[in-house]
C-alpha cells in the first residue's frame, strides 16, 4: 500500500516537473495567452455583479517603451540585471519595515512577480512561495533578463481587468505602449504596488509624488536599461 502510494506521488512529481519545463520552454518563444490572475479576476467581477473585463494586447519588447522598462525597474526591483531571480538586501530591508509599519512592503524582484503570474495565484502561504521560488529559478535558468521583461510588462496588472502596457497605455493615455514619455511611463510603474486602487486617479497628489520620485531615479540610471550590461 504504502509502496503503491509513494509510485503515485512520484509519478505526479515526475509529470509536474515535465509539465512545468514544458511550459516554461515553449513561452520562451510564444505569448503567453492567459494567467491564473486574469481568471481570478474576471470570477471576481462576476461575484461582484460587474461585467467581466479582460483588456490585454501583447506586444514584443522593442515596441514596448524603453522608458516603461526603465520605469519598472526602478520602481520594482533595481538589482533586476543582476540577480538571479531573488535580491536578498531587499527581502531582508521588506521583513525589517514589515515588521515596524503597518504598510506592508514587498520584496519580490521582477522575476518572482512574473513567475508568479504567469504560473500561480495569489497568496502568502508557504507552499504558493515554495512554487513561487521554483518557477523564478525555472524562468532565470530557460528566458533571458529581455524575455522576463517583455513577460512581465505583457502579464502585469495595470487596474481592474487591464493587463500589460499596451492595453495600460491605451486606457490612460490612449496611445501605443511604444510612444509612452518618461512621465507617463513613470506613473504606470507607480500604478504596480497596488492598480486597482491607484488607478482609479493617476493625477492624483500621492500618485505625482511617486511620479517624480521614479523620474529621479530613472535620471540616476542614465535614463535607459541597459540589457548588454546584465552579469
Amino acid at each position: 500500500m504504502i509502496s503503491r502510494l509513494l509510485k503515485i506521488v512520484l509519478k505526479i512529481i515526475i509529470g509536474f516537473l515535465i509539465l512545468s519545463i514544458a511550459t516554461t520552454i515553449l513561452y520562451r518563444f510564444v505569448p503567453v495567452p492567459v494567467t491564473p490572475l486574469m481568471l481570478i479576476r474576471c470570477v471576481e467581477q462576476k461575484q461582484d455583479g460587474k461585467n467581466m473585463k479582460l483588456s490585454k494586447d501583447w506586444k514584443p519588447l522593442e515596441e514596448i517603451s524603453s522608458h516603461l522598462q526603465l520605469a519598472v525597474v526602478c520602481t520594482e526591483d533595481q538589482n533586476f540585471l543582476l540577480h538571479y531571480g531573488f535580491d536578498f538586501k531587499a527581502l531582508k530591508k521588506a521583513m525589517l519595515n514589515n515588521e515596524k509599519s503597518k504598510k506592508i512592503r514587498g520584496g519580490s524582484t521582477i522575476s518572482q512577480q512574473t513567475a508568479k503570474n504567469v504560473f500561480l495565484w495569489n497568496g502568502r502561504n508557504y507552499v504558493r512561495k515554495g512554487f513561487e521560488a521554483y518557477f523564478t529559478l525555472l524562468i532565470e535558468t530557460v528566458w533571458s533578463k529581455e524575455r522576463i521583461m517583455e513577460v512581465y510588462l505583457n502579464v502585469i496588472e495595470f487596474g481592474d481587468g487591464i493587463y500589460g502596457a499596451e492595453a495600460a497605455s491605451q486606457h490612460y493615455f490612449k496611445k501605443s505602449a511604444a510612444k509612452l514619455s518618461r512621465e507617463e511611463a513613470a506613473i504606470l510603474a507607480c500604478l504596480l504596488p497596488n492598480p486597482r486602487v491607484y488607478g482609479k486617479n493617476i493625477g492624483g497628489g500621492y500618485m505625482q509624488s511617486r511620479k517624480q520620485w521614479t523620474l529621479q531615479q530613472m535620471r540616476f540610471w542614465g535614463g535607459k536599461l541597459d540589457f548588454d550590461k546584465e552579469e
